[in-house]
């Protein structure tokens, strides 16, 4: 009977030993379940050179510069999610016979907050933030003594909620906001006199006296739709994916602001990439002026399609 009692004790003493967790009440979270922060950051720098020495074929000896800053920092648990995040690109080029031209200027801020009832559901209650401007005055090239805009001439602010669709939200994104304020900044006093980027202009009188100056700021509300996507097309080479379409409930319901971004990001290692990328944008607001027999008049030719195109190679660090 001892030698039983001993055998048992002894395998009792074994499991247990084995199995320490087991004296203790311990509640272990599922690692996607966990709440955490991820942060990282990118610093690029995208050069272009030509330079030609007796060249029979003649041309223009030319450097081109592109500065590009990115931050992020989103949380995420089982419920909720915040993805902020911070851009800001300035590009420059210099060429032969020409003074120094701006090909790149911004600085944008996203907030995206969202909450889901359950941890099985892929749909989000969301509130969104974008704030947009530019660091320097923009000019119609040649000429440089009248700014077309300049810092917070325009700047953008929308905010809003909605639904937000993604299984993977991170990579793929679907949202939907029926009421999304739209704020236009021109704090420029020459800029916003002129009416320009959809503000009320100033008001003169026959003799072209000021009567009342023209409005700085401009708000709207309407709804807005946003599809975001980004995937590894092959290895080294990602693509992402981004378009905006808004509409004014009060201003020209139905007439869609369009913002369309594709880049395609090609790793050479960890340090040398390449960027092809596409910027389309449409803007109802933002009038276009032509010139008149008369010198220094202009017509408003309306709202027209804006796109820029951009290829640069260079070096980009993260951290």
């Amino acid at each position: 009977m001892k030698n039983i009692l001993f055998v048992v004790v002894c395998l009792v003493f074994q499991y247990l030993s084995a199995q320490p967790d087991s004296l203790f009440i311990k509640t272990i979270t599922p690692k996607e379940e966990r709440p955490e922060w991820l942060q990282k950051s990118k610093f690029s720098i995208d050069l272009s050179e030509v330079a030609f020495v007796n060249w029979n074929a003649g041309g223009s000896n030319s450097v081109s510069a592109l500065v590009g800053f990115y931050t992020e920092a989103n949380y995420r648990d089982k419920y909720y999610f915040w993805n902020n995040n911070l851009t800001s690109r300035y590009g420059l080029n210099s060429q032969q016979g020409q003074q120094i031209r701006k090909t790149d200027d911004l600085f944008e801020i996203n907030s995206n907050l969202g909450y889901k009832p359950d941890i099985i559901s892929n749909w989000f209650y969301s509130l969104r933030l974008n704030f947009r401007t530019q660091f320097s005055n923009g000019y119609k090239y040649p000429n440089t003594d009248v700014p077309i805009s300049r810092f917070m001439a325009p700047g953008y602010m929308f905010f809003g909620g909605g639904m937000e669709y993604g299984k993977n939200i991170d990579a793929l994104s679907f949202y939907f906001s029926p009421l999304t304020l739209k704020a236009t900044f021109v704090l420029d006093e020459d800029l916003a006199n002129a009416g320009a980027f959809g503000v009320e202009p100033a008001v003169y009188d026959e003799f072209g006296v000021l009567i009342r100056k023209g409005e700085r700021f401009r708000r709207e509300a309407g709804i807005l739709i946003t599809n975001s996507y980004q995937m590894q097309v092959v290895e080294n080479i990602g693509l992402k994916h981004q378009v905006n379409l808004y509409t004014d409930y009060i201003n020209n319901f139905g007439n869609v602001d369009v913002d369309w971004r594709i880049d395609f990001d090609f790793k050479v290692n960890s340090f040398v990439r390449a960027t092809l990328g596409s910027h389309i944008r449409y803007d109802d607001d933002t009038k276009t002026r032509e010139s008149t027999e008369v010198e220094g008049e202009f017509d408003e030719a309306g709202a027209k399609l804006q796109w820029k195109q951009f290829l640069g190679v260079g070096f980009a660090v993260d951290f």
